[in-house]
């Protein structure tokens, strides 16, 4: 009776783990890909990061089909897919961009957080940068749209609020480029993303310098 009961609680205590270890599964090869993809576009000069995003991206696609339901891989797929087209041109380049606002809407959908906005920082860049229909999908109103979801999230967040400066520069609004710029060159850095946050920073004071 004793040995059964000892059984039972040893198999109950494994049950409660396993969920968490799962869990602290994911997340740790999450923050693998974020630590890299740090890397990769912080240290690495234009022209020199097509390949390793292009790894770093598939890894990414292997954990979300590892993971299904899960929106943190399906975000940082996405973030990783948008900067590997940003390096890539012509087809290529919207191929990718696609894959990444597919993967992005996805998780959106699960998380309506996005991430803490990140998910829809970048969606607004893509929607953004992509050319418009009939070839491709980009489209200034969902841009807009997409920045300002991420703004009431993390309104002080540096990302979000240089990239719809650059938005706001590109509409031809630049007394609001230039009240997001200075924004984000007075943001906060998030710890985990903190250099590529600081870089951001960075183009931000030269995005002002020109307003």
């Amino acid at each position: 009776m004793f040995r059964r009961q000892l059984l039972a609680a040893a198999l109950g205590t494994a049950l409660l783990i396993a969920p968490f270890t799962v869990a602290q599964a994911w997340e740790s090869e999450v923050e693998a890909l974020k630590q890299r993809w740090e890397q990769i576009t912080t240290l690495r000069a234009e022209g020199q990061r097509r390949h390793s995003l292009k790894s770093l991206s598939d890894e990414a696609e292997r954990l979300v089909q590892a993971n299904p339901g899960e929106a943190q891989p399906l975000i940082w797929y996405g973030i990783i897919e948008a900067s590997h087209a940003r390096e890539r041109s012509g087809l290529g380049a919207l191929g990718s961009a696609r894959s990444a606002r597919d993967a992005l809407e996805r998780a959106i959908e699960i998380d309506p957080q996005g991430g803490n906005g990140s998910a829809y920082v970048t969606l607004g860049a893509l929607y953004d940068r992509a050319p418009g229909r009939p070839v491709g999908f980009g489209n200034s109103a969902t841009a807009e749209r997409m920045f300002q979801r991420a703004l009431q999230i993390r309104p002080d967040g540096i990302d979000v609020n240089y990239y719809y400066a650059t938005f706001l520069e590109d509409e031809g609004r630049r007394d609001e480029a230039r009240e997001h710029a200075q924004r984000a060159v007075d943001g906060t850095a998030r710890e985990d993303r903190q250099a590529s946050d600081e870089a951001l920073r960075e183009q931000a004071r030269a995005l002002l310098s020109q307003l």
